[in-house]
């Protein structure tokens, strides 16, 4: 599925399609029929000069006679995603990470696996054992992103390497770095969306303009739930009104059915914050609906619409990964307990009942032990 050589196979293949034997393959070539015979079992490779020849004989290029392409398939890719995913979450990091750097260094041509390349170490480098690895990694996709912008030609995968790059450099705690990238002020919003859809509706394609328009929505509706998140650290005098907007909105939106994650989010920064006020029963409440999202709404996990957005299934299907999560369950349920577990802020309830059922109910759906 990955595109490793196999000349081997392809000789032997095209030999017999073409109908001829071992025999008559190697007095075309040059060469003796057992050299055809080691080719063909792998045993050796034909010397660099005879693949001009073997290919013409074969009328395939150079490299369908090699079998192999620097580029992968969607599906491929997709595989081989999900594949690095379950092994970061059973084996060490420092066991899988030399494996990434091979298929880097195998596929440096292929950008849409670079930049799932990227997102794959983003979303994994806290695996790693000690802060200057991570750090290594976190720059690595950086690097990934810059090759994809400079060289892939492909303007929608630039703009989405551009910003994986900013999101690496604030892992990284580089917030200069991601100023400099992205540019210090936000540009008007282009409302090519709306245009879209007005030019299906003119064309008397309205199911097509009310897709765009849903997906439009879903998308400024994550963008608004991120940014008021964002808002919740920053600005404590309207911090009750921020939350209680957002609290609207996921309401309306059903968000802890429809993306909760975004709702994690959401609940874990006001359970953090109610912390550092002292109000511990509000805190408590925020992180017993972290839980219930946690254990009700999470697993199995899938992008989804619902009733209102019933028509963006597709869309998600077009997307690099698909449906599915960017990290393992394994490694999604480990990251859940651990961030009430092994949040300093939180260490204030660690003696209080309430706190010690939710963590145990937790990790009693999720797996592990809360007391690791």
């Amino acid at each position: 599925m990955f595109n490793d050589l196999n000349i081997a196979s392809v000789i032997a293949d095209h030999r017999r399609a073409k109908g001829v034997t071992q025999e008559q393959l190697a007095e075309y070539i040059g060469v003796s029929k057992a050299s055809v015979s080691k080719w063909e079992k792998g045993h050796s490779y034909p010397d660099i000069t005879f693949l001009p020849q073997l290919a013409s004989y074969f009328d395939i290029s150079i490299d369908d006679l090699m079998g192999y392409t620097p580029q992968l398939t969607k599906e491929s890719i997709k595989a081989l995603y999900n594949k690095l995913c379950t092994d970061f979450a059973n084996k060490s990091f420092e066991e899988v990470w030399p494996q990434c750097q091979d298929i880097i260094k195998k596929y440096y041509s292929c950008y849409p696996l670079l930049m799932q390349m990227a997102v794959l170490l983003c979303n994994h480098f806290m695996l790693a054992m000690d802060q200057s690895t991570q750090s290594e990694v976190l720059q690595q996709a950086i690097d990934l992103c810059k090759r994809i912008e400079l060289e892939s030609g492909d303007i929608r995968l630039s703009k989405e390497a551009v910003s994986l790059a900013a999101t690496c450099y604030l892992l990284k705690g580089e917030p200069q770095n991601t100023l400099s990238l992205l540019g210090e002020t936000i540009r008007p919003l282009l409302q090519d969306d709306a245009a879209i859809a007005q030019a299906y509706i003119m064309l008397g394609q309205a199911k097509e303009a009310d897709k765009v328009i849903q997906i439009s929505i879903y998308q400024h509706m994550l963008i608004l739930i991120s940014s008021c998140t964002t808002l919740l650290h920053i600005n404590d005098e309207k911090f009750e009104e921020i939350l209680n907007r957002i609290m609207i909105l996921a309401t309306a939106f059903q968000l802890d059915y429809l993306h909760p994650n975004s709702m994690l989010i959401v609940y874990l920064t006001a359970a953090q914050a109610y912390c550092t006020k002292g109000r511990y029963a509000d805190a408590l409440s925020y992180l017993e609906k972290y839980k219930d999202v946690c254990i009700t709404h999470f697993f199995p996990f899938s992008l989804r619409g619902d009733e209102f957005f019933d028509e963006i299934e597709d869309w998600f299907a077009e997307f690099a990964l698909g449906e599915g999560p960017p990290r393992s369950e394994a490694v999604i349920k480990q990251s859940m307990i651990d961030s009430l577990k092994l949040n300093p802020i939180f260490d204030v309830l660690k003696d209080d009942p309430h706190y010690i059922k939710l963590l145990k109910s937790l990790a009693t759906h999720l797996g592990g032990n809360p007391h690791d």
